[in-house]
């Protein structure tokens, strides 16, 4: 088996070259056959006329001028008299007898001709001498001419099968180049070297733009590495981080005598930190199952204001702590969606913006209906965030501030399981803050999942009446 493409290239092009030559060949032979008869015939002729009037002109059928035709050797002739005794010229190489009925014909005054194989084709030719009428016979013996044509013919068919067959090895050569290139860069790619680059990519036939997209895919897969590297280093130091709190405090406990109120904040620290091991741990595999093609997705039509409503009073904890004031703008609406998926949006957005709004401050939860979408924005009255740090707000691990964050207990996944999900909705996500008054952020699902008719309202999760909330239906 021929394992390489060069030699496959080149092979196929000489075969495709002999075969076009030998066809070509052939077929030359076949097309000029009938004009290469028609000639002969025609040679045939005028040298029979030419040794008629020779023989009228001497009046002698033996005369040595006869012999002295250039072209008597060319041919062999015979020539009948009225009582059919032959003389003979030329040389005899195995040329057919005439039969008696042809040379009865000719001698009647009839030219006859006779087509086939070369050697068998002959002109007979009448003409009178001394009263008397005699038959000529003229026949093939040398066939130069086309065994002439033929040699040529083979020659330059020759040449251009070794000058096709030196061309088609440059050509293949030429092509196969860019190849073994590729090949090297994919060796160089495998080592996790992924500057690469080709001076094929220039080209504009597909071999270029097989360079450009190889070219491109190198640059994709350089960055997929960067980002692994950079998700490795990110892990890394976010699992560190609390691992080494927790083996501090754990060995600080141990070999020191500590009263109970120390030993309780250390154990309290502890927990914290194993806490957020535990949720580092969780958003980890969520973002994982969020990536993959098996991770499930239930669709179902749900009413989205009371999923909203639910979720504020099962965190109502958190944000009565803070003595926050939330105002809510809830319409009835339906959406078909993930259920279980979207409360993660929800939770997560509502924990970031309560964990960064100061006490008493305001967080607005809005929905709106549109002809288009439907569209959640979550706004807290916060610090805000540098408009530097906006385009970088969903990436993994990314933290505008990670001395707040840590306090906060934050490990920088939340926004990026948040824009996955939205993401895996065919919905939007957008962000805007200003520094000193607060963030919001608004999520947009398409109008395919939006029913603007609800069924009758399920009773409503009921907030307590002691915390500051107001609310618009």
């Amino acid at each position: 088996m021929i394992r390489s493409l060069y030699l496959r290239v080149v092979l196929t092009f000489l075969a495709a070259v002999v075969l076009g030559v030998v066809i070509a060949f052939f077929v030359s032979g076949y097309l000029f056959r009938d004009s290469f008869a028609t000639q002969l015939q025609r040679n045939l002729l005028e040298s029979a006329k030419d040794f008629a009037a020779t023989v009228e002109q001497t009046q002698d059928v033996r005369s040595a001028d006869l012999q002295n035709l250039h072209w008597i050797n060319n041919y062999y002739l015979t020539l009948y008299d009225p009582a059919k005794n032959k003389i003979t010229y030329g040389t005899r190489q195995n040329q057919p007898d005439i039969e008696n009925s042809v040379i009865d014909q000719v001698l009647g005054g009839r030219i006859v001709t006779q087509e086939g194989d070369p050697r068998e084709q002959f002109v007979g030719y009448p003409f009178s001498l001394k009263g008397g009428s005699y038959a000529l016979f003229v026949q093939v013996v040398d066939r130069r001419e086309m065994d002439n044509f033929r040699t040529i013919a083979l020659t330059i068919l020759t040449i251009t099968l070794l000058m096709g067959s030196v061309f088609v090895i440059i050509a293949a050569r030429y092509l196969v180049k860019p190849l073994k290139s590729m090949t090297k860069a994919t060796r160089r790619i495998s080592k996790g070297d992924f500057n690469i680059s080709f001076g094929s990519m220039q080209r504009s036939d597909e071999v270029g733009e097989l360079a450009r997209s190889f070219s491109q895919m190198a640059g994709e897969l350089k960055q997929m590495e960067q980002m692994r590297q950079d998700f490795v280093s990110s892990v890394s130091h976010e699992i560190q981080s609390p691992l080494t709190s927790i083996a501090g405090f754990s060995k600080l406990m141990r070999v020191q005598d500590m009263e109970k109120e120390e030993r309780d904040q250390c154990l309290e620290i502890i927990q914290k930190e194993a806490e957020r091991l535990s949720r580092l741990s969780d958003n980890l595999l969520k973002l994982a199952s969020l990536d993959s093609e098996h991770h499930p997705f239930v669709p179902k039509s749900y009413r989205l204001d009371e999923q909203l409503r639910r979720i504020i009073v099962s965190i109502e904890p958190i944000w009565s702590a803070k003595e926050l004031k939330l105002q809510l703008t809830l319409p009835p609406a339906m959406v078909t969606a993930d259920e279980d998926q979207l409360s993660q949006v929800w939770i997560n957005l509502l924990h970031n913006a309560i964990k960064f709004t100061p006490l008493h401050g305001v967080i607005q939860v809005k929905a709106e209906l549109l002809t288009d979408s439907v569209q959640v924005t979550v706004r807290d009255s916060g610090l805000g965030i540098a408009e530097s740090d906006l385009p970088h707000i969903f990436e993994r691990f990314y933290k505008t501030d990670r001395s707040r964050e840590r306090e906060a207990g934050g490990s920088g996944l939340g926004l990026a399981i948040v824009h996955k999900i939205v993401e895996l909705h065919s919905g939007s996500i957008e962000v805007r803050s200003t520094i000193g008054q607060g963030t919001a952020f608004r999520v947009a699902l398409p109008a395919p999942a939006v029913r603007k008719q609800p069924p009758a309202a399920a009773e409503q999760p009921k907030i307590k009446e002691n915390t500051r909330i107001s609310a618009s239906l």
